[in-house]
Protein backbone atom coordinates (compact mmCIF):
# COMPACT_ATOMS: atom_id res chain seq x y z
CA UNK A 1 0.00 0.00 0.00
CA UNK A 2 2.75 2.10 0.60
CA UNK A 3 4.71 1.60 -2.30
CA UNK A 4 1.46 2.44 -4.56
CA UNK A 5 1.10 6.08 -2.07
CA UNK A 6 4.79 6.83 -2.55
CA UNK A 7 4.62 6.23 -6.75
CA UNK A 8 1.14 8.26 -6.70
CA UNK A 9 2.44 11.24 -4.68
CA UNK A 10 5.39 10.92 -7.47
CA UNK A 11 3.46 11.62 -10.29
CA UNK A 12 1.46 14.21 -8.92
CA UNK A 13 4.57 16.02 -7.78
CA UNK A 14 5.79 15.68 -11.32
CA UNK A 15 2.71 16.93 -12.39
CA UNK A 16 2.91 19.86 -10.17
CA UNK A 17 6.62 20.78 -11.59
CA UNK A 18 5.67 20.77 -15.08
CA UNK A 19 2.71 23.12 -14.81
CA UNK A 20 4.60 25.08 -12.93
CA UNK A 21 3.31 28.33 -14.38
CA UNK A 22 -0.20 27.30 -14.69
CA UNK A 23 -0.39 26.62 -11.16
CA UNK A 24 1.77 29.38 -10.19
CA UNK A 25 3.91 27.17 -8.16
CA UNK A 26 7.96 27.25 -8.19
CA UNK A 27 8.56 24.18 -9.33
CA UNK A 28 11.53 24.40 -6.73
CA UNK A 29 9.03 24.48 -4.44
CA UNK A 30 7.51 21.38 -5.29
CA UNK A 31 10.28 19.23 -5.75
CA UNK A 32 11.68 19.90 -2.48
CA UNK A 33 8.27 18.90 -1.43
CA UNK A 34 7.90 16.21 -2.59
CA UNK A 35 11.53 14.66 -1.94
CA UNK A 36 11.25 15.42 1.78
CA UNK A 37 7.53 14.29 1.86
CA UNK A 38 8.03 10.65 0.27
CA UNK A 39 11.06 10.39 2.68
CA UNK A 40 9.36 10.94 5.87
CA UNK A 41 6.40 8.68 4.48
CA UNK A 42 8.95 6.03 3.66
CA UNK A 43 10.82 6.32 7.38
CA UNK A 44 7.22 6.07 8.70
CA UNK A 45 6.49 3.23 6.64
CA UNK A 46 9.69 1.13 7.60
CA UNK A 47 9.50 -1.43 10.42
CA UNK A 48 13.04 -0.77 11.07
CA UNK A 49 14.58 3.06 10.82
CA UNK A 50 17.67 2.40 10.40
CA UNK A 51 16.84 0.59 6.97
CA UNK A 52 15.73 3.58 5.32
CA UNK A 53 18.33 5.68 7.37
CA UNK A 54 21.20 4.40 5.69
CA UNK A 55 19.39 4.24 2.53
CA UNK A 56 18.97 8.57 2.54
CA UNK A 57 22.91 8.32 3.68
CA UNK A 58 24.15 6.66 0.54
CA UNK A 59 21.17 8.66 -1.46
CA UNK A 60 22.20 12.35 0.55
CA UNK A 61 26.39 11.42 -0.64
CA UNK A 62 25.76 10.97 -3.90
CA UNK A 63 23.31 14.26 -3.89
CA UNK A 64 26.39 16.31 -2.04
CA UNK A 65 28.68 15.90 -4.56
CA UNK A 66 26.13 17.10 -7.30
CA UNK A 67 25.39 19.98 -5.82
CA UNK A 68 29.12 21.02 -4.41
CA UNK A 69 30.06 20.78 -7.99
CA UNK A 70 26.94 22.37 -9.50
CA UNK A 71 27.30 25.57 -6.74
CA UNK A 72 31.02 25.57 -7.66
CA UNK A 73 30.71 25.84 -11.65
CA UNK A 74 27.81 28.62 -11.31
CA UNK A 75 29.67 30.68 -8.94
CA UNK A 76 32.63 30.68 -11.19
CA UNK A 77 29.95 31.53 -13.94
CA UNK A 78 28.45 34.51 -12.28
CA UNK A 79 32.29 36.18 -11.01
CA UNK A 80 33.11 35.60 -14.89
CA UNK A 81 29.87 37.14 -15.99
CA UNK A 82 29.75 39.66 -13.00
CA UNK A 83 32.97 41.40 -14.69
CA UNK A 84 32.04 41.07 -18.46
CA UNK A 85 34.49 38.52 -19.09
CA UNK A 86 32.23 36.84 -21.77
CA UNK A 87 32.71 40.34 -23.50
CA UNK A 88 35.90 38.68 -24.44
CA UNK A 89 33.73 36.70 -26.84
CA UNK A 90 30.91 39.38 -27.22
CA UNK A 91 32.98 42.44 -28.65
CA UNK A 92 34.28 40.09 -31.82
CA UNK A 93 30.79 39.77 -33.35
CA UNK A 94 30.61 42.79 -35.72
CA UNK A 95 27.96 41.06 -38.73
CA UNK A 96 25.01 42.50 -38.79
CA UNK A 97 23.80 39.53 -41.64
CA UNK A 98 21.13 37.58 -39.99
CA UNK A 99 22.16 34.34 -41.35
CA UNK A 100 25.26 34.90 -40.43
CA UNK A 101 24.69 35.86 -36.49
CA UNK A 102 22.60 32.64 -36.46
CA UNK A 103 25.52 30.19 -37.23
CA UNK A 104 27.71 32.07 -35.27
CA UNK A 105 24.81 32.38 -31.93
CA UNK A 106 24.84 28.55 -32.60
CA UNK A 107 28.09 27.13 -32.99
CA UNK A 108 29.36 29.31 -29.97
CA UNK A 109 26.14 28.44 -27.79
CA UNK A 110 27.21 24.56 -28.44
CA UNK A 111 30.83 25.26 -27.78
CA UNK A 112 30.30 27.39 -24.61
CA UNK A 113 27.84 24.74 -23.31
CA UNK A 114 30.43 22.20 -23.44
CA UNK A 115 32.18 24.28 -21.09
CA UNK A 116 29.93 25.87 -18.75
CA UNK A 117 26.30 24.35 -19.23
CA UNK A 118 23.25 24.17 -20.93
CA UNK A 119 21.46 26.74 -18.37
CA UNK A 120 24.21 29.16 -18.03
CA UNK A 121 25.13 29.17 -21.89
CA UNK A 122 21.30 29.72 -22.48
CA UNK A 123 21.40 32.81 -20.19
CA UNK A 124 24.44 34.33 -21.32
CA UNK A 125 23.12 34.11 -25.03
CA UNK A 126 19.69 35.30 -24.55
CA UNK A 127 21.69 38.04 -23.02
CA UNK A 128 24.17 38.31 -26.13
CA UNK A 129 21.55 38.30 -28.30
CA UNK A 130 19.14 41.13 -26.66
CA UNK A 131 22.29 43.63 -27.02
CA UNK A 132 23.06 42.10 -31.18
CA UNK A 133 19.51 41.89 -32.25
CA UNK A 134 16.64 44.34 -32.28
CA UNK A 135 14.08 42.76 -33.62
CA UNK A 136 11.43 40.94 -31.63
CA UNK A 137 10.95 38.12 -34.10
CA UNK A 138 14.47 37.55 -35.04
CA UNK A 139 15.50 37.12 -31.25
CA UNK A 140 12.95 34.36 -31.06
CA UNK A 141 14.51 32.32 -33.60
CA UNK A 142 17.53 32.98 -32.23
CA UNK A 143 16.64 32.21 -28.39
CA UNK A 144 15.02 28.91 -30.07
CA UNK A 145 18.19 27.58 -31.49
CA UNK A 146 20.30 28.70 -28.77
CA UNK A 147 17.97 26.06 -26.70
CA UNK A 148 18.67 23.53 -29.12
CA UNK A 149 22.59 24.00 -29.66
CA UNK A 150 22.55 24.82 -25.75
CA UNK A 151 21.20 21.22 -25.02
CA UNK A 152 23.20 19.59 -28.17
CA UNK A 153 26.69 21.17 -26.53
CA UNK A 154 25.84 19.88 -23.36
CA UNK A 155 25.15 16.13 -24.17
CA UNK A 156 28.76 15.47 -25.42
CA UNK A 157 30.64 17.11 -22.33
CA UNK A 158 30.62 15.84 -18.84
CA UNK A 159 30.68 19.28 -17.47
CA UNK A 160 27.95 20.47 -19.98
CA UNK A 161 24.71 19.22 -18.63
CA UNK A 162 23.82 17.97 -15.26
CA UNK A 163 22.68 14.71 -16.76
CA UNK A 164 26.42 14.37 -18.01
CA UNK A 165 27.70 15.10 -15.05
CA UNK A 166 25.64 12.32 -13.28
CA UNK A 167 26.81 10.13 -15.17
CA UNK A 168 29.93 10.98 -15.04
CA UNK A 169 30.08 11.97 -11.57
CA UNK A 170 28.67 7.93 -10.99
CA UNK A 171 30.77 5.89 -13.12
CA UNK A 172 28.49 5.25 -16.01
CA UNK A 173 30.66 7.55 -18.33
CA UNK A 174 34.55 8.85 -18.91
CA UNK A 175 34.83 12.29 -19.97
CA UNK A 176 37.09 10.86 -22.77
CA UNK A 177 34.66 8.32 -23.98
CA UNK A 178 31.43 10.85 -24.10
CA UNK A 179 33.65 13.50 -25.84
CA UNK A 180 34.62 10.91 -28.46
CA UNK A 181 31.64 9.44 -29.14
CA UNK A 182 29.04 11.76 -29.06
CA UNK A 183 30.97 14.41 -30.56
CA UNK A 184 29.41 14.11 -34.04
CA UNK A 185 26.10 12.95 -33.52
CA UNK A 186 25.62 16.12 -30.93
CA UNK A 187 26.72 18.05 -33.97
CA UNK A 188 24.62 16.20 -36.71
CA UNK A 189 21.63 17.09 -33.84
CA UNK A 190 22.22 21.00 -34.13
CA UNK A 191 23.38 20.77 -37.76
CA UNK A 192 20.23 19.68 -39.33
CA UNK A 193 18.04 22.51 -37.36
CA UNK A 194 20.81 25.54 -38.06
CA UNK A 195 20.43 25.24 -42.19
CA UNK A 196 16.80 24.55 -41.79
CA UNK A 197 16.52 27.75 -39.08
CA UNK A 198 18.81 29.78 -42.35
CA UNK A 199 15.71 30.03 -44.81
CA UNK A 200 13.55 31.83 -41.92
CA UNK A 201 16.24 34.76 -41.33
CA UNK A 202 16.80 37.26 -44.03
CA UNK A 203 18.35 40.60 -44.05
CA UNK A 204 20.15 43.13 -41.68
CA UNK A 205 20.46 42.76 -37.99
CA UNK A 206 20.09 46.35 -35.68
CA UNK A 207 22.39 46.43 -32.98
CA UNK A 208 20.49 47.73 -30.07
CA UNK A 209 22.75 50.49 -28.59
CA UNK A 210 23.31 50.41 -24.80
CA UNK A 211 24.20 52.95 -21.94
CA UNK A 212 28.17 52.38 -20.25
CA UNK A 213 27.78 50.92 -16.85
CA UNK A 214 29.07 52.40 -13.93
CA UNK A 215 32.37 50.90 -12.35
CA UNK A 216 32.89 49.15 -15.79
CA UNK A 217 35.86 46.57 -15.12
CA UNK A 218 39.20 46.83 -17.06
CA UNK A 219 39.89 45.04 -20.13
CA UNK A 220 42.65 43.35 -17.83
CA UNK A 221 40.31 42.44 -15.13
CA UNK A 222 37.89 40.87 -17.90
CA UNK A 223 40.48 39.39 -19.90
CA UNK A 224 42.05 37.81 -16.37
CA UNK A 225 38.83 36.71 -14.91
CA UNK A 226 37.70 34.88 -18.62
CA UNK A 227 41.01 32.86 -18.99
CA UNK A 228 41.49 31.83 -15.09
CA UNK A 229 37.81 30.90 -15.03
CA UNK A 230 36.80 29.34 -18.25
CA UNK A 231 40.49 27.82 -18.00
CA UNK A 232 39.83 26.18 -14.69
CA UNK A 233 36.71 25.20 -15.66
CA UNK A 234 38.53 23.22 -19.03
CA UNK A 235 40.84 22.08 -16.09
CA UNK A 236 38.52 20.39 -13.99
CA UNK A 237 38.15 17.08 -16.27
CA UNK A 238 41.99 16.86 -16.13
CA UNK A 239 42.35 17.41 -12.11
CA UNK A 240 40.18 14.84 -12.11
CA UNK A 241 41.82 11.89 -14.20
CA UNK A 242 45.10 13.19 -13.10
CA UNK A 243 44.67 13.11 -9.39
CA UNK A 244 41.78 10.91 -9.32
CA UNK A 245 39.38 12.85 -7.13
CA UNK A 246 35.92 13.33 -7.67
CA UNK A 247 34.71 16.04 -9.71
CA UNK A 248 33.56 18.53 -7.00
CA UNK A 249 36.97 18.68 -5.33
CA UNK A 250 38.53 19.61 -8.79
CA UNK A 251 35.55 22.33 -9.46
CA UNK A 252 35.93 23.51 -5.82
CA UNK A 253 39.80 23.57 -6.05
CA UNK A 254 39.27 25.82 -9.18
CA UNK A 255 37.05 28.09 -7.63
CA UNK A 256 39.68 28.69 -4.88
CA UNK A 257 41.83 29.58 -7.21
CA UNK A 258 39.34 32.28 -8.98
CA UNK A 259 38.20 33.80 -5.77
CA UNK A 260 41.76 34.56 -4.61
CA UNK A 261 42.18 36.09 -8.03
CA UNK A 262 39.07 38.04 -7.40
CA UNK A 263 40.23 38.46 -4.11
CA UNK A 264 43.98 40.22 -4.94
CA UNK A 265 42.07 42.22 -7.81
CA UNK A 266 40.07 44.25 -5.30
CA UNK A 267 42.90 44.84 -3.13
CA UNK A 268 43.75 47.57 -5.85
CA UNK A 269 40.93 49.35 -5.26
CA UNK A 270 42.01 50.78 -2.20
CA UNK A 271 38.97 49.82 0.53
CA UNK A 272 36.54 51.20 -2.43
CA UNK A 273 35.92 47.49 -3.53
CA UNK A 274 32.82 47.30 -6.25
CA UNK A 275 30.45 44.53 -5.56
CA UNK A 276 31.82 42.77 -8.78
CA UNK A 277 35.37 41.97 -7.19
CA UNK A 278 33.19 41.07 -3.98
CA UNK A 279 32.66 37.29 -4.65
CA UNK A 280 30.17 37.12 -1.70
CA UNK A 281 27.81 39.97 -3.25
CA UNK A 282 28.15 38.28 -6.61
CA UNK A 283 27.02 34.86 -5.27
CA UNK A 284 23.52 36.38 -4.70
CA UNK A 285 23.10 36.05 -7.94
CA UNK A 286 23.82 32.12 -8.32
CA UNK A 287 20.47 30.05 -9.39
CA UNK A 288 19.70 28.78 -6.31
CA UNK A 289 16.54 27.86 -6.81
CA UNK A 290 17.82 25.57 -9.31
CA UNK A 291 20.25 23.86 -7.19
CA UNK A 292 17.34 23.25 -4.55
CA UNK A 293 14.81 21.87 -7.20
CA UNK A 294 17.65 19.52 -8.54
CA UNK A 295 18.12 18.75 -4.87
CA UNK A 296 14.35 17.27 -4.46
CA UNK A 297 14.11 15.89 -7.83
CA UNK A 298 16.90 13.63 -6.63
CA UNK A 299 15.97 12.84 -3.25
CA UNK A 300 12.65 12.03 -4.68
CA UNK A 301 13.80 9.64 -7.21
CA UNK A 302 16.31 8.38 -3.99
CA UNK A 303 13.03 7.05 -2.45
CA UNK A 304 11.84 5.16 -5.73
CA UNK A 305 15.03 3.56 -5.92
CA UNK A 306 15.40 2.80 -2.16
CA UNK A 307 11.61 0.98 -2.28
CA UNK A 308 12.61 -1.24 -5.49
CA UNK A 309 10.45 0.37 -7.44
CA UNK A 310 13.12 1.91 -10.06
CA UNK A 311 14.26 -1.92 -10.34
CA UNK A 312 10.67 -3.20 -10.96
CA UNK A 313 10.02 -0.59 -13.84
CA UNK A 314 13.72 -1.87 -15.50
CA UNK A 315 12.28 -5.51 -15.66
CA UNK A 316 8.64 -3.62 -17.08
CA UNK A 317 10.80 -2.21 -19.53
CA UNK A 318 12.79 -5.03 -20.54
CA UNK A 319 9.98 -7.48 -20.80
CA UNK A 320 7.86 -5.43 -22.85
CA UNK A 321 10.22 -3.79 -25.36
CA UNK A 322 13.87 -5.57 -24.47
CA UNK A 323 15.99 -3.52 -26.47
CA UNK A 324 17.90 -0.87 -25.02
CA UNK A 325 18.11 1.09 -27.73
CA UNK A 326 14.05 1.91 -27.97
CA UNK A 327 14.02 2.11 -24.42
CA UNK A 328 16.95 4.84 -24.68
CA UNK A 329 15.08 6.50 -27.81
CA UNK A 330 11.82 6.83 -24.96
CA UNK A 331 13.76 8.50 -22.54
CA UNK A 332 14.80 10.71 -24.79
CA UNK A 333 10.88 11.67 -25.56
CA UNK A 334 10.25 11.70 -22.36
CA UNK A 335 12.95 14.16 -21.87
CA UNK A 336 10.92 16.65 -23.84
CA UNK A 337 8.01 16.81 -21.29
CA UNK A 338 9.68 16.45 -18.07
CA UNK A 339 13.45 17.27 -16.78
CA UNK A 340 15.59 15.16 -17.89
CA UNK A 341 17.17 14.91 -14.49
CA UNK A 342 14.71 12.26 -13.07
CA UNK A 343 15.04 10.71 -16.25
CA UNK A 344 18.39 9.85 -16.09
CA UNK A 345 18.88 9.71 -12.25
CA UNK A 346 16.19 6.95 -12.86
CA UNK A 347 17.96 4.97 -14.99
CA UNK A 348 21.24 5.07 -13.07
CA UNK A 349 19.05 3.20 -10.38
CA UNK A 350 17.41 0.52 -12.73
CA UNK A 351 20.61 -0.71 -14.03
CA UNK A 352 23.56 -1.80 -12.40
CA UNK A 353 27.41 -1.18 -13.64
CA UNK A 354 28.24 -4.70 -13.48
CA UNK A 355 25.50 -5.07 -16.03
CA UNK A 356 26.37 -1.83 -18.21
CA UNK A 357 30.10 -0.79 -17.59
CA UNK A 358 31.92 2.12 -17.96
CA UNK A 359 31.27 3.74 -21.54
CA UNK A 360 28.65 0.92 -22.52
CA UNK A 361 26.91 2.28 -25.77
CA UNK A 362 23.84 2.64 -23.70
CA UNK A 363 25.04 4.87 -21.48
CA UNK A 364 26.73 7.26 -24.11
CA UNK A 365 22.97 6.87 -26.28
CA UNK A 366 21.54 7.91 -22.24
CA UNK A 367 23.46 10.85 -22.34
CA UNK A 368 22.75 11.97 -26.02
CA UNK A 369 19.42 11.10 -26.39
CA UNK A 370 18.25 12.29 -22.69
CA UNK A 371 20.53 15.81 -23.15
CA UNK A 372 19.04 16.45 -26.71
CA UNK A 373 15.59 15.57 -26.47
CA UNK A 374 14.72 18.00 -24.16
CA UNK A 375 14.64 20.56 -27.17
CA UNK A 376 11.41 19.41 -28.38
CA UNK A 377 9.58 21.25 -25.69
CA UNK A 378 10.38 24.78 -24.55
CA UNK A 379 9.99 23.13 -20.71
CA UNK A 380 11.57 19.90 -21.20
CA UNK A 381 15.18 21.53 -20.68
CA UNK A 382 16.64 23.86 -18.07
CA UNK A 383 18.03 25.64 -21.29
CA UNK A 384 14.15 26.01 -22.58
CA UNK A 385 12.32 27.37 -19.46
CA UNK A 386 15.44 29.86 -18.69
CA UNK A 387 15.41 31.62 -22.06
CA UNK A 388 11.35 31.40 -21.82
CA UNK A 389 11.91 33.54 -18.39
CA UNK A 390 14.23 36.00 -20.15
CA UNK A 391 12.06 37.00 -23.37
CA UNK A 392 8.23 36.62 -22.31
CA UNK A 393 7.66 37.24 -26.09
CA UNK A 394 8.56 32.99 -26.38
CA UNK A 395 5.34 31.31 -25.61
CA UNK A 396 5.18 27.05 -25.15
CA UNK A 397 2.54 27.45 -28.45
CA UNK A 398 5.35 29.26 -30.47
CA UNK A 399 7.59 27.32 -29.58
CA UNK A 400 5.59 23.83 -30.15
CA UNK A 401 5.12 25.16 -33.76
CA UNK A 402 8.29 26.74 -34.84
CA UNK A 403 10.74 25.07 -32.98
CA UNK A 404 9.27 21.52 -31.79
CA UNK A 405 9.74 20.12 -35.79
CA UNK A 406 13.12 21.01 -36.30
CA UNK A 407 13.93 19.87 -32.86
CA UNK A 408 12.54 16.60 -33.54
CA UNK A 409 14.66 16.12 -37.02
CA UNK A 410 17.74 17.50 -35.19
CA UNK A 411 17.54 14.72 -32.59
CA UNK A 412 16.56 11.88 -35.28
CA UNK A 413 19.43 13.01 -36.91
CA UNK A 414 21.63 12.47 -34.37
CA UNK A 415 19.91 9.31 -32.92
CA UNK A 416 20.34 7.75 -36.73
CA UNK A 417 23.96 8.90 -36.83
CA UNK A 418 25.14 7.01 -33.20
CA UNK A 419 23.47 3.85 -34.07
CA UNK A 420 25.07 3.98 -37.09
CA UNK A 421 28.23 4.75 -35.87
CA UNK A 422 27.66 1.62 -33.51
CA UNK A 423 25.84 -0.75 -35.98
CA UNK A 424 28.70 -3.67 -35.14
CA UNK A 425 28.20 -3.09 -31.11
CA UNK A 426 27.44 -4.63 -28.22
CA UNK A 427 24.54 -3.32 -27.17
CA UNK A 428 23.79 -6.27 -24.29
CA UNK A 429 23.97 -6.23 -20.87
CA UNK A 430 28.02 -8.08 -19.65
CA UNK A 431 27.07 -11.69 -18.84
CA UNK A 432 23.80 -10.88 -19.93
Amino acid sequence: MILTAIAVIFILGYLAIALEHPLGVNKSASALFLGTLLWILWFNSSSDPEIPKDQLFEAFGDLAQILFFLMGAMTIVAIIDANEGFSVITSRIKTNNAKVLLWIIAWISFFLSSVLDNLTTTIVMMTLTRKLVSDAKSRLYMAGIIVIAANAGGSWSPIGDVTTTMLWIGGQISALGIVKDLFLPSVMSLLVPVVVFTFFMSGKITHPSSPPSEDAPTSFEKDLLFIVGIGGLLMVPVIKTLFHVPPYIAMLFVLGILWTVVELLGHKHHGSIPNRLNVLSVMKDVDTPSVLFFAGILLAVGVLGATGQLEALAKILENSLGDVRIITMMIGFLSAVVDNVPLVAATMHMYELSHFPTDHLMWEFIAYCAGTGGSMLIIGSAAGVAAMGIDRNLSFGWYLRKITPLALLGYLAGAGLYLLMNVKGNWSMVGG
